[in-house]
């Protein structure tokens, strides 16, 4: 079995060489790193990772927490979570928080227990006290659609509020002036953010929303089937629906159509998130698009920089939404 030794001699360089390049420092040439490269390869060696983090007082693993292990919301941000630790030859251990304040800190505790060298997080309910007691700890963190002032540079973040705006405002400007509204939890803060967007967007129209036609979900799409059930149960009239997010505006849709409603004829729906499934329902759904695959890779790129000194990284903060306009929404038949 080759060793480090053996790679050293064949590149010509110095075993603190070789090491820089089995752990990507950015402080080698090119020159250099092809050189021992082509001597790994020549020899078929194979970096021993247990080594490495002796070397390095680095374990090469990345600690993801997330709310759930389901859906294309949490498959996208961990893919492009790990898609890029992977290419920079780390890698990542997952645990879930399930939105519950001891749930996440298990969680939290569990992967700083594996020597995870940071954190990067996507929780809900835990304290900000709590992340900002975190931050000042050995582990560095940075957060996944979650904000905090005193941690700014730490988060990577969604303009919630602009993406609600921009939903309600796409059925305003069609002519609807009776709209319902499907809310996800209202203890989270991007839901909050969501709700305030469609209610500015209201009053710049000089729409007095209706209260009795608001919901509030839990962003599954079986509670989009059951508020959808709730507000038309009401008997009141309404021409156009935006719900927090598409899996919730999938199951209103369900409802809508057994009702004998036709989208978007005679109802014009709009989601949040522009996942996948968004494309295929039918009528396809207009939504507002939440990059979140670029944002789990921007936090990896976060964690590269600050943590293993990939200095050409450019970081970008704030993400902002776009509207995706496709079947579910039309103007307003008067």
């Amino acid at each position: 079995m080759a060793t480090i030794y053996q790679v050293s001699e064949l590149a010509g360089v110095s075993l603190a060489t070789v090491s820089r390049v089995m752990n990507n420092n950015a402080r080698v040439s090119e020159k250099t790193r092809s050189k021992v490269l082509a001597a790994m390869a020549q020899l078929g060696y194979r970096p021993n990772s247990i080594a490495q983090s002796l070397a390095s007082n680095r374990s090469n693993s990345v600690g993801i927490l997330v709310s759930e292990l389901h859906g294309p919301f949490y498959g996208d941000m961990l893919a492009g979570i790990e898609n890029e630790c992977r290419a920079a030859g780390k890698h990542v251990i997952i645990a879930a928080g399930h939105s519950e304040e001891a749930s996440e800190i298990d969680g939290i505790e569990f992967l700083i227990s594996r020597s995870c060298d940071a954190l990067i997080l996507h929780v809900e309910a835990v304290s900000d006290d709590y992340l900002i007691k975190l931050a000042a700890g050995n582990i560095p963190i940075v957060l996944i659609n979650r904000y905090i002032p005193q941690l700014a540079d730490n988060c990577i973040c969604l303009n919630n509020e602009l993406g609600g705006y921009l939903a309600t405002k796409q059925l305003l400007q069609q002519g609807h002036r009776q709209l319902a509204y499907i809310a996800g939890p209202m203890w989270k803060s991007d839901a909050k953010d969501r709700y305030a967007g469609h209610l500015r967007a209201m009053a710049e129209y000089g729409v007095t929303f209706n209260p009795a036609l608001f919901a509030e979900g839990d962003f599954q799409d079986s509670s989009g089937s059951a508020c959808m059930q709730q507000l038309l149960a009401k008997k009141l009239p309404f021409t156009a629906l935006v719900c927090a997010n598409d899996e919730m505006a999938a199951g209103a849709i369900e409802v809508a159509r057994e009702h004998g409603l036709q989208v978007p004829e005679q109802l014009s729906i709009v989601g949040f998130d522009n996942l996948i499934l968004a494309r295929y329902i039918h009528p396809k759904l207009t939504t507002i698009d939440y990059p979140i695959g670029e944002m789990g890779r921007m936090a990896a790129r976060w964690v590269l920089k600050h943590i293993y000194q990939h200095q050409a990284l450019a970081l970008k903060h704030l993400f902002e939404p776009v509207l995706v306009c496709r079947e579910s929404a039309c103007a307003l038949n008067v």
